[in-house]
C-alpha cells in the first residue's frame, strides 16, 4: 500500500527528528551505566519470512542472551538501570523507527518475532501474518502492554509464553491484517501514545 509506505515515512521522520535530543541523553546513560553498544540489534522474521535485525535500546547486559531465554520477565537480572527505566515506559522501542524508515518495519503491524517462535505458528496464520511488515505498535502491543510483569508471575515464563500468550497475540495480528488501513494505523498509534502517557 503506497499511502502506507507514505505515512510510515511521514511520521517515523518527525519521529525521529523530535526524538534526537532525546536519543542523545538516553545513549550517553547507556554508555555510561555498563559496557557494550547503545543499540541492541536482534534477528527477526519479518514480511514474507525474510529476516532483519531490529534496533532497540540496550536495556541488558552484554552476555544477556547467554545468561537467560529470549523473553524478558519481572525483574530479571539481566536488566541495567537505565534498561528498567526504558522498558518501563517502553522507550527502548523507539529506535526501530530506523527500521521503518529502512523499509524493514512499518508503524504499525504484527510484532516481529524471534525465529524460534515463528517456527511455532501455526502454517495457516503464518502466512497471513508474515504477509505484511511487522510494526512498532499493534492491537497486542496495547492489550500486553504489562506482558513482562505477567509472565514474571509464570513458574515457567516461556512456557507461559508459548502456551497462553502467544496464541492470544496471534489472533490480534490476524485481526490487524484482515482490517489494516491507514486509519485503523492512525487509530492504533493514538491508543499506544494513550497508554504510554
Amino acid at each position: 500500500m503506497i499511502a502506507k509506505r507514505l505515512f510510515d515515512l511521514f511520521f517515523a521522520l518527525i519521529g525521529l527528528l523530535l526524538l534526537l535530543p532525546f536519543f542523545v541523553i538516553i545513549s550517553v546513560w547507556i554508555k555510561f551505566d555498563s559496557s557494550g553498544p547503545v543499540f541492541f540489534r536482534q534477528v527477526r522474521v519479518g514480511r514474507n519470512e525474510e529476516p532483519f535485525r531490529i534496533f532497540k535500546f540496550r536495556t541488558m547486559s552484554m552476555d544477556a542472551e547467554a545468561k537467560g531465554p529470549s523473553i524478558t520477565v519481572g525483574e530479571d537480572p539481566r536488566i541495567t538501570s537505565p534498561g528498567r527505566f526504558l522498558r518501563r515506559h517502553k522507550f527502548d522501542e523507539f529506535p526501530q523507527l530506523l527500521n521503518v524508515l529502512k523499509g524493514e518495519m512499518s508503524l504499525v503491524g504484527p510484532r516481529p518475532e524471534v525465529p524460534k517462535y515463528v517456527e511455532l505458528y501455526p502454517e495457516r496464520l503464518r502466512k497471513i501474518i508474515l504477509s505484511v511488515p511487522p510494526g512498532i505498535t499493534d492491537y497486542a502491543s496495547i492489550e500486553y502492554k504489562d506482558e513482562n510483569e505477567i509472565l514474571g508471575k509464570a513458574e515457567d515464563p516461556e512456557r507461559a509464553y508459548i502456551n497462553e500468550v502467544m496464541p492470544v497475540k496471534l489472533k490480534y495480528y490476524e485481526r490487524y491484517v484482515v482490517e489494516r488501513s491507514v486509519w485503523i494505523d492512525a487509530k492504533l498509534i493514538f491508543k499506544t501514545f494513550k497508554v504510554l502517557v
